[in-house]
């Protein structure tokens, strides 16, 4: 089978949960730090992309590296390879597809339980969020799950983009918060950390969560038809 592509945007952004998922279930990966300036890959050398989170959004062109994940995410699309959005990746994945990303009226911040249509494939939660943006419903895509404040995932054939952070601890989350207090004091919250504290066995709830978003989103790459091919390593 071809190694899976993880896409990491920022040092602060990491795959967590997702290379554990992706290590308990044997699958082989390659993570590329799109960050490093390093060239961008061909999307068809892997059986899927994981695009994680960003600082930027989609409408950021100013930024080459969002040039360079538009580019990465509608060429991957184009030649039928399967795409995992998870917020930024998300909003790519919404952009390329014929949708708009748009400020939020109201920031998701820390954890919330989201309504889903489909709870085999996206568990209600609580899930993880940190983003001040939010994606439309591509035209022609299916949505999946939403909260009063914004569409919160869809999926088109093989491709799912999520707002939220299935991948994300508590931990990763917790240092965006230390790093946001700029934003956090314009909306009025003295204590970030604060926004991630919850009942005991909450936190392992989403790690199962996201395994079994992973593993249904797998299922629908494997049943495209989309994973044969040379092995490939991990980084």
């Amino acid at each position: 089978m071809k190694p899976v592509l993880v896409r990491q945007h920022e040092a602060t952004t990491p795959p967590g949960l997702l290379v554990e998922w992706l290590e308990e279930r044997g699958i082989a990966y390659e993570v590329h730090h799109s960050y490093k300036g390093h060239a961008v890959p061909e999307p068809s050398d892997y059986a899927f992309v994981a695009s994680l989170g960003s600082p930027y959004g989609p409408n950021d062109t100013h930024e080459p590296g969002v040039v360079d994940e538009l580019g990465l995410i509608g060429d991957a699309v184009e030649k039928d390879v399967p795409v995992l959005g998870l917020c930024f990746g998300g909003e790519v994945l919404s952009t390329v597809l014929g949708g708009r990303v748009e400020h939020a009226p109201v920031p998701e911040l820390g954890w919330r339980e989201i309504e889903t249509d489909d709870p085999g494939v996206i568990p209600a939660g609580p899930w993880l969020e940190w983003h001040y943006e939010r994606f439309t419903t591509p035209p022609g895509a299916v949505e999946v799950a939403r909260t009063a404040d914004a569409v919160q995932a869809f999926r088109m054939g093989p491709h799912l983009g999520v707002q939220f952070h299935p991948e994300s601890t508590v931990e990763i989350v917790a240092h965006w918060a230390s790093m946001d207090t700029e934003n956090l004091d314009e909306l009025g919250i003295e204590d970030g950390r604060a926004l991630l504290d919850v009942a005991p066995g909450i936190e392992e709830a989403a790690r199962g969560g996201a395994f079994r978003l992973f593993d249904a989103f797998f299922e629908r790459v494997r049943e495209s038809g989309k994973v044969a091919g040379e092995a490939g390593g991990k980084e």
